[in-house]
């Protein structure tokens, strides 16, 4: 599959509303491997600059979204407790789409079709960049850590149970 022709994408126009840069990087998909640890080979970037965004569902059925590095693993607890939950644990996938408006391997906190809370790695502030998904596959957003908390008001926790 090619890489797509680069159209801005809701992501992106949210990030002009707000006046906060980013660069759009495209790259050519690989629907067998959609994972960051690929993105990230194929964008030039360590895996551990590019970001993955997952929706999970609380006990409670609120949904909540959790973003990590890329060569990393969500710790549920962990993010539990970050969201004050008993137990959480990954949307099933049939979800992720109506509730997102993303596909897998896609999917953004940015201009989501409903704005569920956000929990991101407290490891984003390490990065003078990071890497997020632009809503679209086979294209990826470059923005600064700060501007990104900023356009998602994601707090900060220990999400991760480290390399995966």
């Amino acid at each position: 599959m090619k890489a797509p022709k680069i159209d801005k994408t809701n992501a992106a126009r949210l990030l002009d509303s707000l006046g906060l840069p980013y660069e759009l990087r495209p790259y050519e998909v690989d629907l067998e491997d959609l994972s960051a640890t690929n993105v990230a080979s194929k964008i030039g970037l360590p895996a551990e600059q590019v970001f993955k965004t997952l929706l999970t569902e609380t006990n409670a059925g609120e949904h909540v979204f959790a973003v990590i590095p890329g060569d990393s693993e969500l710790d549920l607890k962990k993010l539990a407790a970050a969201a004050g939950a008993k137990k959480i644990d990954l949307a099933p996938l049939k979800e992720v789409e109506p509730l997102t408006g993303y596909l897998r391997g896609a999917v953004t906190v940015l201009a989501a079709k409903k704005p569920f809370a956000a929990f991101a790695d407290e490891t984003i502030e390490l990065h003078d960049v990071i890497s997020i998904s632009a809503g679209q596959r086979g294209l990826q957003l470059l923005v600064a850590p700060a501007d990104y908390l900023k356009a998602t008001a994601a707090t900060l926790h220990d999400l991760t149970r480290g390399a995966a």
